[in-house]
């Protein structure tokens, strides 16, 4: 029952209990007892929106992903790291990856010079940072699963020869 909520919490957590409550079949206490116990248990951590940010007009932002690869320390591997970078304000997400390179950070910021600099005064100098490389994003098309994107389809058939 709990992985059907949740499914339905990512899909809309705008959701009454009620509604909730109809399509998992049980009472909407039920359904407010579950979502406490998730939030207990730190399984639900929050809610958030999905905004498209090209709509917003009142603040130019930058989306960069920093890709880093560090030097897992002795006894705590890459967690020291990864707890100094979370608590930069401008960090958005970070991610342990496997591949060609060890972290991912989503940085955001008010133009490049500013990613630029959060990269080269913050995050290249710290202790066990090897190297980095920033990609800007230019376009989010699809985010959690929902297309933000508002072009109009071309639903003409292209062939090429």
């Amino acid at each position: 029952m709990n992985n059907k909520l949740i499914s339905l919490l990512r899909q809309n957590s705008r959701l009454s209990n009620e509604q909730l409550a109809v399509m998992l079949g049980i009472t909407a206490e039920e359904v407010e007892k579950q979502i406490q116990n998730l939030e207990n248990q730190g399984i639900i951590m929050g809610y958030s929106a999905i905004v498209n940010e090209e709509k917003i007009n009142d603040e130019e932002k930058v989306t960069a992903i920093i890709e880093l690869r560090v030097t897992p320390q002795k006894d705590c591997g890459f967690e020291k790291i990864a707890e100094t970078i979370m608590a930069y304000d401008e960090v958005e997400s970070l991610t342990l990856m496997a591949g060609p390179y060890d972290l991912a950070v989503t940085v955001i910021g008010r133009n490049v010079k500013d990613v630029a600099m959060f990269v080269s005064q913050r995050l290249a100098p710290l202790s066990g940072v090897l190297s980095t490389a920033t990609h800007f994003v230019l376009k989010t098309y699809k985010e959690k699963g929902i297309s933000i994107s508002d072009e109009e389809k071309d639903e003409r058939n292209f062939f090429l020869p």
